[in-house]
């Protein structure tokens, strides 16, 4: 995510470098052919207010529709966030530890799983393999379980749940604190479901597809319907047209998948470390350094 307020950062305006040399190119070539007298529409008027309203309009619909989901996927990452903090909390108040059969560690061992299982959803986005934090905060058979799960997180979430009914076994929580904290887990359960859902399923391909087409369209007719009233200052004012109509084009794309590790996506690793960090206080362990931007982009 980039966090300065205008988007400096060289990847951010690297996808239009290409479009906008062969469009001021284009500009151009018909702008001279237009001078030499190679080419001369007469009678002929092009409403191009009328068909660039129209576009973006259009486009306007195809950026909505990306920003929904990135602003969703950021939603529900806070939803992640908040409830981490609620099982953090619950597993360090609720778990009595002092029970007869009591097993003190199991309070340690859920809130490190809880850490465990917010790098594992990460990286299970980011279509990336199991991260380091995952063998960090996990060991033995919980570890061989989730390395072997097709779902890490899922298969961390479980663990979590046999901690708990573990304590609850050996009297460390009753069974009113056992039910809050299981809601706990479901509602961590419907927020990752909401990132898979985001991820499995595209922007459907006429909202990507047709706003790319007319608004490259417009730009290749825009030089012919402003020649007669810019002359040789056509290039300059189809470009700066084009301009704004592919970056409107590269906007939505860019939102339209949130968890692809690029300098737009949501910054997971950041909320991660973040997660880690209040976690680990909780239990009075030692902290990482939080993730700050790197030149400009906070991942």
């Amino acid at each position: 995510m980039i966090t300065s307020r205008l988007p400096r950062t060289a990847p951010a305006w690297r996808p239009l470098l290409v479009p906008m040399v062969v469009l001021l190119a284009w500009d151009v070539l018909v702008t001279v052919a237009f001078q030499a007298g190679w080419i001369e529409f007469r009678g002929i008027t092009i409403q191009y207010t009328l068909y660039g309203t129209a576009i973006a309009l259009f486009l306007g619909f195809m950026v909505n529709a990306s920003y929904a989901r990135w602003w969703e996927a950021r939603t529900l990452w806070g939803s992640i966030v908040n409830h981490s903090r609620n099982l953090g909390r619950e597993a360090t108040t609720f778990l009595d530890a002092t029970s007869p059969e009591a097993r003190p560690e199991i309070v340690g061992e859920m809130v490190r799983a809880q850490i465990a299982y917010v790098h594992a959803l990460r990286a299970s986005l980011r279509e990336q393999a199991s991260p380091p934090e995952v063998e960090v905060y996990l060991q033995g058979e919980a570890l061989s379980r989730v390395r072997s799960s097709a779902n890490g997180p899922t298969a961390v979430l479980s663990h979590v749940g046999q901690l708990l009914a573990e304590a609850h076994r050996r009297g460390m929580v009753d069974d009113i604190a056992r039910v809050q904290v299981e809601s706990t887990l479901s509602v961590l359960t419907d927020a990752q479901g909401g990132l898979e859902r985001i991820k499995k399923t595209p922007l459907p391909v006429q909202y990507q597809f047709l706003p790319s087409f007319f608004a490259r369209a417009f730009c290749v007719i825009l030089p012919f319907a402003i020649f007669k009233d810019l002359q040789w200052f056509t290039p300059i004012g189809s470009g700066l047209v084009g301009m704004m109509f592919l970056l409107a084009v590269q906007v939505g794309r860019d939102l339209a998948d949130p968890f692809l590790d690029r300098v737009h996506d949501v910054p997971m690793t950041a909320i991660c470390r973040s997660i880690e960090i209040d976690l680990l206080e909780m239990i009075g362990a030692e902290t990482p350094e939080a993730v700050g931007p790197v030149n400009q982009v906070l991942w």
